[in-house]
């Protein structure tokens, strides 16, 4: 019985070692910037690395789509496909979300009529459209190879959500009477497509504006609650830009307001209990506004990047401190793995790599 347990605690030491190890945080110092396309009439909030293939997409403001080979080696012009010009019949569509499966792709508009369309490569097909003086759709995402979510400002008491469960075939949307009622002056940022986090059947909702709040749903968008939030908010400007979760616990949101890119008081914050209470982080300290933040992959929810027009920052103590590592401006980033990223913006698209 002493042996047994005596080994037992070994195990326990080796494997709490092994650990500590493999979420031992880094020091990035600099981030090498590689354009992969570069066009003055290019502007980009859309952008994936679709999981399980070996391909990146963006969309942009024009109706267009473009995509890229993921390899180990540099990304020759022949690499990447772009522009396909999205089938719209008369209407350009501003394209602000992008979600996809392993199947296909899903491009979303913004304004009205809000154009949700299957992406095949120039044969697209029109999946969803809803007109509406108010209707503006901002981020989607997929829970699994059949559901997914996009989320929109109110056009009635609550935010606009429509839901496929059948891969994206038909688009549903929810009642009023199934979501938290909207706040005046509620909606949400199209600014980086990242106003959704998903962690398995847990979702995360951002709003902003004069009320800056989370909506959370436990059953892939069945049930929903709301929580408050202590970041900037208050004007149509302010509040959450963008949200992500390490995992079901852990999670981040930046913002601010856009208009005051410089102003850092309270636009950073984080939970550790699933969203139900937030604390504001890096109190009067940079990065000021960002329009997207992401958990850098497989690093135990320490280290984050922080990206906007303003540049890139950087955290590897969970947000509460930030280094700043170029002034290189982009709207939103995906992450290939713990070193690797895409990011996109005005002007071009670029492969991002995290050094210490």
């Amino acid at each position: 019985m002493k042996k047994a347990f005596v080994l037992l605690i070994v195990v326990i030491v080796l494997f709490g070692f092994k650990e500590s190890r493999l979420f031992e945080s880094r020091n990035i110092n600099n981030v090498e910037i590689k354009t992969i396309i570069k066009d003055s009439l290019l502007n980009v909030r859309a952008l994936e690395i679709i999981e399980g293939t070996n391909f990146f997409v963006f969309l942009d403001s024009k109706g267009n789509m473009g995509t890229g080979l993921i390899n180990e080696s540099e990304y020759p012009e022949n690499n990447v496909t772009y522009p396909v010009k999205v089938k719209s019949d008369s209407i350009t569509p501003n394209f602000r979300a992008l979600a996809g499966n392993r199947k296909h792709g899903y491009g979303l508009s913004i304004g009205s009529p809000a154009l949700l369309f299957k992406l095949d490569m120039g044969k697209d097909s029109l999946v969803y459209k809803e007109t509406h003086p108010k209707v503006f759709y901002d981020a989607m995402d997929f829970w699994n190879e059949d559901e997914g979510i996009a989320i929109g400002d109110p056009t009635d008491d609550c935010m606009s959500i429509i839901i496929t469960r059948d891969g994206g075939k038909t688009w549903t949307k929810l009642s009023c009477d199934e979501l938290p009622k909207a706040k005046k002056g509620e909606a949400a940022f199209a600014a980086s497509d990242t106003n959704i986090a998903i962690v398995g059947d847990h979702t995360w909702v951002a709003t902003g504006g004069k009320s800056s709040r989370v909506l959370y749903s436990p059953d892939k968008g069945k049930t929903w609650k709301v929580y408050k939030t202590p970041i900037v908010q208050g004007l149509e400007t302010t509040g959450m830009y963008s949200i992500d979760f390490y995992d079901e616990l852990n999670g981040f949101a930046i913002g601010g307001d856009y208009t005051k890119p410089d102003g850092n008081t309270a636009n950073k914050i984080k939970t550790t209990d699933g969203g139900k209470t937030w604390k504001v982080v890096a109190k009067n300290e940079n990065p000021g506004y960002r329009s997207c933040v992401q958990y850098i992959p497989n690093r135990g929810g320490k280290e984050l990047v922080a990206i906007g027009f303003k540049g890139i920052d950087y955290s590897n103590d969970s947000g509460n401190s930030w280094k700043h590592l170029s002034d290189e401006g982009f709207y939103t980033i995906r992450f290939l793995n713990d070193s690797v990223a895409f990011a996109a913006g005005a002007g071009r698209v670029a492969k991002l790599t995290f050094r210490e």
